[in-house]
């Protein structure tokens, strides 16, 4: 069986979406993965997110998160919901909480003591967040002293950025509005498929 680290750095690209409700937010889903985006986040923070989480169907290969996951009871119902990996914004007691149950997780970090401590608690990958404080100038030189560290740049990730951060030595980037825009709110789905045809292209470079 391949396993969520694998598929992580095969695909090198997690798609976040925050919808406005369960329709929205299966339907943006349902584009990202039928356009080869193996890995999506459905961040907590949308309305319906736990029901859609539970509510959508997931293709063979591909592996469906909840994202802004910032406490235990979060972590918990994630679980219940069916997610298979989780995300959070910072070192919250959800890392732990999901470690624990056995969840893979993408443990949110900004500074080295951060990356550290993510690592040390077992999260299978750090989140660099927000990435656009620093930019893969500011990854290179986290990468430094922590060469083996999986870094995964969040938060104003472009296209152009995706390209700049893989070639920093990112294992993956998450992309949310430049990727999503605003199907995930009742826009236009064949924009997204064009979109993430686009990263999807990118990623597999």
């Amino acid at each position: 069986m391949v396993t969520f680290g694998e598929v992580l750095r095969s695909s090198r690209l997690v798609g976040i979406v925050r919808g406005d409700g369960v329709g929205h937010t299966r339907d943006a889903v349902r584009v990202l993965f039928e356009s080869g985006v193996r890995l999506v986040e459905v961040s907590l923070t949308g309305p319906g997110a736990l029901e859609a989480i539970s509510s959508i169907q997931v293709p063979e290969g591909c592996w469906l998160g909840a994202g802004t996951v910032r406490s235990a009871d979060d972590a918990s119902a994630a679980i219940t919901a069916g997610a298979t990996f989780a995300v959070s914004p910072a070192l919250t007691a959800s890392v732990t909480a999901c470690v624990a149950a056995g969840l893979p997780i993408l443990a949110g970090a900004l500074t080295p003591t951060e990356v550290e401590s993510a690592v040390s608690v077992g999260a299978e990958a750090v989140k660099l967040f927000p990435a656009s404080l620093g930019g893969p100038a500011y990854l290179s030189a986290l990468r430094q002293p922590f060469p083996n560290v999986p870094f995964v740049p969040v938060g104003g990730v472009g296209v152009a950025e995706a390209e700049s951060y893989l070639a920093a030595g990112a294992i993956a980037v998450g992309v949310g509005s430049p990727l999503v825009g605003d199907a995930a709110a009742g826009g236009d789905l064949s924009a997204l498929a064009d979109r993430a045809a686009r990263f999807v292209k990118l990623a597999s470079a």
